[in-house]
């Protein structure tokens, strides 16, 4: 599989707490998701929670990293 030539916002299927959506901002810009859910509750805090509105739209937003492929036996092999 090649690289896409950009970077890509995808909410991770490790390091999530509720959704993903801070670890995926965090992933993005290069930045701990910790300082990212921080600066969120202190956003949520100071608009009188009128950014927890904007959790769910990211959520719905924001896709979901495709699970790892794991290989498994070729087809037509004994398996031992």
């Amino acid at each position: 599989m090649t690289e896409a030539p950009y970077r890509r916002l995808l909410r991770p299927q490790d390091d999530r707490i509720v959704a993903g959506v801070c670890s995926a901002i965090g992933r993005y810009f290069g930045v701990d998701p910790v300082l990212i859910r921080v600066a969120f509750i202190i956003f949520a805090a100071v608009t009188w929670g009128a950014a927890l509105l904007a959790y769910p739209v990211c959520w719905f937003l924001i896709p979901e990293e495709p699970a790892p492929v794991t290989p498994g036996p070729t087809p037509g092999w004994p398996v031992s």
